[in-house]
């Protein structure tokens, strides 16, 4: 029997556990003035994101690669009264970049509204213990205040994920708070009010325009931000090898980490086929209905690493990373897999070096 009482590590900490030392590093080293509330100055969260070397020889581990000046922007947008939105393809980073914005910023990252066709307005403003309130009638012990109305009360970051996935009217209940920095609550004759320090952090998909676009009011409220794929091979790369490494880590997985050749094999699978064109330029292809972001190329990464560990000497080979691979970009069964097929035997069957790779997908079919 297990013992399931004994205390057992998390599988994911928050960024503001996992990155606590770094944290306190910069919070020790950082001398510029900090908004108020904030835990750094915005140079020092920009550190954090984009990592580097204090003064005392601290490493600050990059958790964003890309544009430094796309984050100073983000960061800076922050610090003024107006909301951000991080707005991308899926698997551009924008839950990452939330996540460790206010866990730098207000040192929680817990404070989140996670949006669904059926979030209700009661995640945006407040609910009621109604238990409470039949017995002791209307009063703030019977509110339940929401992850933002705690946000304005603690003057902290609060996170939206997935905005344009909230009903309409669900979201226009931010319209008040955002412009007017105070949560009407007429059942009461009251209101909350916003301390220095409170903001949001909101998360959108390019590919869910259309599902429940934002009104000209809530646009208005936002400064937004698109975040965008990697500009280089090396860059994605980059990324996918950091990613998998702490993955890697924290499943403890016992694989060659140091030798994931392979790697560059997937991304670029994934860019000729995102883009429509080897990367040569000179044969154009057919792109499929999947996404094919850094975060699937991730994900296709961790399971070969995953299967080298466990059902091969640990080192990721070809054959580790076909089924997921496939999979990936194969996801409408008709469509996707003649678009497949068509970049095998017009792109990889003719890479003499990709000999493995072409076989082990032919062999999954």
């Amino acid at each position: 029997m297990t013992d399931t009482t004994a205390p057992t590590a998390v599988l994911r900490a928050h960024a503001e556990e996992a990155y606590a030392a770094e944290l306190a590093a910069l919070a020790a080293a950082d001398e510029r003035p900090r908004p108020p509330r904030w835990r750094l100055s915005p140079w020092a969260v920009t550190t954090y994101l984009l990592g580097g070397t204090l003064d005392d020889g601290t490493e600050i581990t990059p958790k964003y690669l890309g544009s430094r000046r796309l984050m100073e922007v983000a960061v800076a947008s922050l610090a003024t009264d107006r909301a951000l939105l991080l707005l991308g393809i899926p698997g551009t980073a924008k839950t990452w970049v939330s996540e460790h914005l206010a866990a730098a910023i207000s040192g929680s990252s817990t404070l989140v509204v996670q949006g669904t066709a059926g979030t209700p307005e009661e995640a945006m403003r407040y609910g009621w213990n109604y238990a409470r309130l039949l017995s002791e009638g209307p009063s703030r012990a019977a509110l339940v205040p929401s992850p933002v109305m705690r946000a304005m009360e603690l003057g902290s970051l609060v996170r939206i994920e997935e905005l344009t996935r909230i009903p309409a009217d669900v979201q226009d209940s931010l319209i008040t708070i955002l412009s007017e920095k105070h949560l009407p609550i007429p059942e009461l004759d009251d209101e909350v009010q916003a301390l220095q320090g409170f903001n949001v952090i909101a998360t959108a998909n390019n590919r869910d325009k259309g599902v429940n676009d934002l009104s000209s009011a809530l646009k208005r409220r936002f400064n937004t931000l698109v975040l965008p794929l990697p500009d280089t091979l090396a860059q994605e790369v980059e990324i996918v090898r950091t990613r998998v490494a702490a993955l890697g880590r924290s499943l403890e997985l016992p694989a060659d980490l140091a030798s994931l050749a392979q790697i560059e094999r997937v991304v670029t699978v994934f860019r000729e086929l995102r883009s429509g064109v080897t990367a040569d330029q000179r044969t154009t292809i057919k792109s499929p209905s999947a996404t094919l972001s850094t975060a699937e190329a991730i994900s296709v990464m961790t399971n070969g690493v995953a299967l080298a560990a466990h059902f091969g000497d640990g080192v990721v080979r070809a054959d580790d990373v076909a089924a997921g691979l496939v999979g990936a970009v194969v996801k409408d069964p008709v469509q996707d897999r003649i678009v497949w097929q068509e970049y095998l035997e017009t792109v990889v069957k003719d890479r003499a070096e990709w000999t493995d790779l072409y076989r082990a997908c032919r062999e999954l079919g």
